[in-house]
């Protein structure tokens, strides 16, 4: 066997035992090898993911600045498009809001060219308007800091003008957000929504992307009902669900009868932090009004079908929940107990997470994981300080799968609510709805 060979075997085994992905091709930044700055090396985007992994194993603390020092990994020849998008963040100055700011900074595909909040926000700079409410693990991104703030009410018309389409991450009574994303898709301006607000909507695709990417077909019933032609409502899912249902589906075909859920809930999934919230310091909350209910209902949605121009949810599995709120900053943790209806052996299991892979993945998007789900063999992870940040905060850990005595298997899953459950999850859908043409 060649040396190149034998190195490239050896590079495979290694990114397996690091839980990343073997992609294609990609640039390193060469200042976090201590070379020369703005220099920048080619290599493949193995090596990039391994050299992540081992920098953030001796850093001290994985936080955004290193982890987003990574540029995003190219689109593949399937899905470049010639065309940026300008883009609006209705909501900007809120937790997910801020998220958007920052994961659109240097987007291949995404321009921000709006930002938008309440009318107290309009007119200040960007960086005036959110002052300390600033809750990111990096500073604001140079390109938002003077951009001056708009009225995302009283400015809709001014805003449909600049924008080919908007993120909505808005903090209003659910009336009042279904009345504004419908006013922008009538506008003729596509919503891509954080809200929960058109979720139970018939005709409006909830979309968890490796999941249900064939639900958007319902857009076009959307449109006639609006009577648009551009203008529509993409919405994604409660984020509770991002750390159980991805586990989930991959595990249908076995037929599974029912599963109970607890979720652990981090604190930024209500907009605070240990700062504003106290009260959640040496403290468990045992409800989040609303939480459960969305956490029971809405997976039926996404497994369910479109028919006559709408969304007819699936009849089960009969799923049942717990909602918590832990004293954890960032990170969704779910214990996860369910049965089958053909039950599976373990092995079988853990192979069909490994082998699952969504539209994301095969059209080579953006912000797609690589690997979707990571299993970890560890007794003690996933953990959320750890493990939430796994490819980018994109991707959906499990582990601790095992038999139980009154269901058939019992695990534990993990995602970070804010990237793969809020933000990011939003940015991953709008680059499915442009691989597929819905903005132009």
């Amino acid at each position: 066997m060649s040396t190149v060979r034998r190195e490239e075997r050896g590079f495979l085994a290694e990114c397996a035992r690091e839980r990343v992905s073997p992609p294609k091709r990609s640039v390193f930044p060469a200042d976090l090898l201590g070379l020369r700055e703005n220099t920048r090396i080619p290599v493949t985007v193995r090596g990039e993911a391994l050299f992540r992994q081992i920098l953030l194993k001796k850093a001290k603390k994985a936080d955004d600045r290193l982890l987003f020092s990574f540029r995003q990994k190219p689109l593949s020849r399937r899905t470049i498009m010639n065309k940026t998008y300008k883009v609006g963040i209705i909501g900007a100055t809120g937790m997910v809001g801020q998220r958007f700011v920052t994961l659109l900074d240097g987007h291949p595909l995404f321009r921000p060219v709006v930002l938008a909040a309440s009318a107290r926000s309009a007119g200040k700079r960007y960086e005036d308007a959110v002052g300390d409410k600033w809750a990111m693990g990096v500073p604001v991104p140079a390109y938002a800091k003077d951009m001056r703030m708009l009225d995302a009410e009283a400015d809709a018309e001014t805003i449909a003008r600049q924008v080919d389409f908007v993120f909505c991450a808005v903090n209003m009574k659910k009336d009042a957000i279904k009345a504004l994303e419908e006013r922008y898709a009538k506008l003729e301006v596509p919503v891509v929504s954080n809200n929960s607000a058109h979720r139970a909507t018939p005709d409006v695709p909830m979309i968890i992307p490796e999941i249900n990417a064939d639900h958007l077909s319902v857009i076009a019933a959307q449109r006639a009902r609006l009577g648009t032609k551009r203008g529509f409502i993409a919405v994604k899912s409660n984020c509770s669900l991002q750390s159980y249902v991805p586990l989930l589906h991959p595990l249908k075909k076995f037929g599974i009868r029912c599963a109970a859920v607890t979720t652990y809930q981090a604190i930024s999934g209500a907009g605070k932090t240990f700062a504003t919230m106290p009260e959640i310091v040496d403290n468990i909350i045992p409800y989040i009004g609303g939480e459960e209910q969305k956490s029971e209902e809405e997976p039926l949605k996404i497994w369910g079908r479109v028919e006559d121009g709408r969304i007819v949810n699936a009849d089960g599995p009969v799923i049942t929940s717990q909602c918590l709120r832990v004293p954890v900053s960032d990170g969704h943790t779910a214990a996860v107990f369910v049965s089958f209806e053909q039950k599976p052996s373990k092995a079988e299991i853990l192979a069909a997470w490994a082998d699952y892979a969504g539209e994301p993945q095969k059209l080579g998007l953006p912000s797609a994981p690589g690997q979707f789900i990571h299993y970890f063999e560890e007794d003690d992870r996933p953990q959320a300080k750890l493990d939430r940040m796994t490819e980018r905060g994109m991707a959906v850990c499990a582990g601790r799968l095992r038999e139980d005595v009154l269901f058939d298997y019992k695990f534990i899953g993990l995602s970070h609510n804010t990237l793969r459950g809020a933000a990011g999850g939003a940015v991953l859908l709008a680059e499915l709805l442009a691989a597929k043409g819905y903005f132009d």
